[in-house]
């Protein structure tokens, strides 16, 4: 998938500039994040339903009195990242609807889905600190009640297909489902998601603009620990060495945009981005330079650019992404 590759290597840049985490920062364990809890008296009980019926009923309540809804779809396993986002829906609205429900139709055959960690518990009691209005934890059959196979699907094509939908075939048609299904359930005014998921949130807002959902997606700047890595459930996959590893991946990222900047062509500068992540012990699925409105390949004249890429290490595969104004 990579293209061929001369041997310019990167020469190592100072540390970059590193995005401050939002409300919290995990240390040796992620799941050690500090939360600013909201005040006693501004907190109101968490409401947490497994039915569809159940939460219309609420939002129509919420409806009723003129107050707006933001809605944070996770799969849980909550960190600071996830925690960002319910935070700022406060900022957006006066309800905050949060859905936990690790999706399977997402999931390709040989991935993730029976390991992927379910922290229920713990997300319950963060989401209480921040105020969280109302917690959605349906179950596959309440989503998906005549099965995965029969399930009607939404595909956003062009987007789809390119990048990490290449690796993971149908991942992103799995994604733009379940988002469809929960907007349509839980129908907010505002949806949140991370930035971090680049190529994710431009086929979320193509979805909503292509079916005219009335639904607002907004994108948040991606968490990062103190090293530079963003934050990301699979991020516990990582053993201690290749934890110390993983922000090599932003580095590069980094390294590549200042090669951009200096004049490299961006064939050279994918290449070399690649042969670097590969001497740092990833191995590369994909470094690819693109248009950052809708990820098509950068011509002359393109001034906006996004650089993204994804990387095994060891069992994880990593992703993340820079934007570039050239």
């Amino acid at each position: 998938m990579s293209p061929p590759c001369g041997r310019v290597i990167f020469r190592p840049l100072p540390r970059p500039c590193i995005e401050p985490v939002r409300i919290g920062q995990a240390a040796q364990d992620q799941r050690r994040f500090i939360i600013k809890p909201m005040p006693k008296d501004a907190l109101s009980p968490l409401i947490e339903v497994t039915d569809p019926i159940e939460l219309r009923r609420q939002i129509v309540a919420w409806r009723a009195q003129g107050e707006r809804i933001a809605f944070v779809p996770t799969m849980g396993n909550l960190h600071a990242g996830h925690l960002s986002l319910v935070e700022a829906g406060h900022r957006y609205a006066e309800r905050v609807a949060v859905s936990i429900f690790v999706n399977p139709l997402q999931f390709g055959p040989k991935e993730d889905l029976e390991a992927y960690p379910r922290t229920l518990d713990a997300d319950r009691q963060a989401l209480v600190q921040l105020g969280c209005d109302l917690l959605f934890v349906p179950s596959v059959q309440t989503l998906y009640p005549r099965g995965l196979d029969a399930q009607t699907r939404v595909e956003v094509p062009g987007l789809s297909d390119i990048l990490c939908g290449l690796s993971r075939p149908g991942h992103f048609v799995g994604v733009a489902t379940v988002v469809c299904k929960l907007f349509n359930l839980v129908q907010p005014d505002i949806a949140i998601f991370g930035e971090k998921d680049f190529q994710q949130l431009l086929i979320l807002r193509r979805m909503v603009e292509d079916l005219a959902i009335p639904v607002e997606v907004i994108g948040m700047p991606t968490v990062r620990e103190p090293d530079g890595l963003a934050m990301s459930s699979r991020n516990g996959y990582l053993t201690p060495e290749e934890r110390a590893v993983a922000p090599a991946l932003y580095r590069v990222l980094n390294e590549v945009a200042a090669a951009l900047r200096s004049g490299l062509s961006i064939k050279e500068a994918e290449c070399a981005g690649i042969e670097s992540l590969r001497i740092a012990g990833f191995r590369p699925d994909y470094l690819s330079v693109r248009r950052a409105e809708d990820l098509a390949p950068p011509g002359p004249e393109d001034r906006r650019l996004v650089i993204l890429a994804a990387a095994y290490l060891g069992r994880a595969r990593l992703i993340d992404h820079v934007c570039l104004d050239r």
